[in-house]
């Protein structure tokens, strides 16, 4: 990605936080793995709802900055 000068970026770009798609049920075998695929799924969803919340609590903050 090249540089660019930063009176090109755009300080307020903030996206949501995508959340992680589910496994598909057949992409676990049921044979008790470690780690199971439903295993870091709950992982992801968990990091996923810590950075919402933090989106959150930005965005909230900006509101009344506003």
């Amino acid at each position: 990605m090249p540089d660019l000068p930063m009176t090109e970026l755009d300080d307020d770009f903030d996206p949501m936080p995508e959340a992680p798609e589910a496994p598909a049920d057949e992409l676990c075998c049921g044979s008790g793995c470690e780690p199971c695929v439903w295993d870091l799924y709950q992982e992801q969803l968990t990091d996923y709802r810590a950075r919402l919340a933090a989106w959150q609590a930005r965005q909230d903050g900006k509101a009344g900055a506003a």
